[in-house]
């Protein structure tokens, strides 16, 4: 490595044998990104994939960083929002990907958020049956969970993630400068994943968390080691599972409700996005938890205290317009991947940092507790 290394200010490996690879997490990477890419792959073409405000925000940077190493780049702008995670959309990328002719050797590039991560690695994953790619996340969300682990895909009227692929990425780049342009909104919703490492298996970090939020909301140090603390949990969990045959599935925490109210409402940014789903969901997990007495009450308290503390929702009444129904929820939450065999499978805990993977949850418990949780 090069002058670049000065501005790494840490590495996280993701260890998967020939498909291992490393996450680099620092200040003012993008402006490096030009000689990382050359150094770890001469001479490649790139393609960057971003979205309209990523591109507006931060695409001339990125782009003087290649031309500045040298680098053959093309630039494919998609429109900003969950609703670029279609077939549509995919196939619109995977055209501009083949007519650029690019080879299998040469690099995408996801530069945004999760959305993007999601689409372009898809892209990449079927595209001449797989193309290198990098993430370079733009988004708290997207930096310490969907750019890490390489699940891609994009979404279906169905449900959120039914069509998609895993398709590790060549290297991860995390510029936690970019963070200061993300929108209030969406960083919380960020923080929400980064909560949520310390919720499934890491009692110890969500204590961090509730001494530290302030801090990490602030941009100070602590967000850095937040992100990595992050990674490095995501990396340990994947490396164990890579394919979410088992313990991976913990990562899934609040997701079943999230992903149910995402689809409820449209995937409307205004009204719901991703990291506020899970918030939402997350709670209800715990709640749900505590009916089962699975979990002590003060351990739900104490989870809807920390959210709301950085500002986050805790329950479907937050979310703006008409309450959606038991019916409408139970459809979405029995399309959700963690289906198996028509059995509910849920994350439910034991308490703080005691996530556990529950099969065959009853659909009738399920529905009881939705009906009285929106009758709240």
């Amino acid at each position: 490595m090069t002058n670049t290394a000065a501005n790494i200010q840490c590495t996280v490996p993701v260890e998967l044998g020939e498909r291992s690879y490393a996450i680099d997490i620092g200040r003012n990477l993008i402006e490096h990104a030009g000689t990382m890419i050359s150094e770890f792959a001469p001479g490649t073409k790139c393609a960057i994939v971003t979205d309209t405000n990523v591109n507006a925000a931060h695409g001339d940077s990125l782009r003087a960083s290649l031309s500045g190493a040298g680098l053959e780049y093309h630039t494919i702008e998609v429109a900003a929002g969950e609703a670029s995670k279609s077939s549509e959309t995919l196939g619109i990328v995977v055209d501009k990907l083949l007519a650029l002719r690019l080879e299998r050797s040469d690099l995408v590039l996801a530069f945004g958020g999760g959305v993007v991560g999601d689409l372009a690695g898809f892209a990449a994953a079927i595209t001449r049956r797989g193309m290198r790619f990098f993430q370079i996340p733009t988004s708290l969300l997207a930096q310490v969970d969907s750019s890490v682990g390489g699940k891609t895909g994009i979404n279906s009227t169905l449900g959120k993630n039914l069509i998609g692929a895993f398709h590790q990425p060549s290297r991860v780049l995390i510029d936690v400068d970019v963070l200061k342009t993300l929108p209030e909104r969406e960083f919380r919703a960020g923080y929400a994943e980064v909560a949520k490492y310390g919720l499934i298996k890491y009692p110890d970090f969500f204590d961090w968390l509730e001494q530290s939020h302030t801090q990490i909301f602030a941009h100070e140090s602590a967000l850095v080691d937040a992100i990595a603390k992050s990674c490095r949990a995501k990396a340990e969990i994947v490396a164990a599972d890579e394919t979410e045959a088992g313990q991976r599935a913990l990562l899934n925490l609040g997701h079943t409700f999230g992903h149910a109210l995402e689809g409820y409402t449209g995937y409307d940014g205004a009204r719901l996005i991703h990291g506020e789903g899970v918030a939402i969901g997350m709670m209800m997990a715990h709640e749900f938890s505590n009916r089962m007495n699975l979990c002590a009450i003060d351990d739900v308290d104490r989870l809807r205290h920390h959210l709301k503390t950085v500002g986050l929702p805790t329950s479907i009444g937050d979310i703006p317009g008409d309450k959606p129904n038991v019916e409408t929820l139970m459809g979405f939450i029995a399309q959700d991947k963690k289906v198996k065999r028509g059995a509910l499978t849920f994350i439910l805990t034991n308490g703080i940092g005691k996530a556990y993977i529950a099969d065959d949850v009853p659909a009738s418990e399920v529905s009881s507790f939705l009906k009285d949780h929106l009758s709240k």
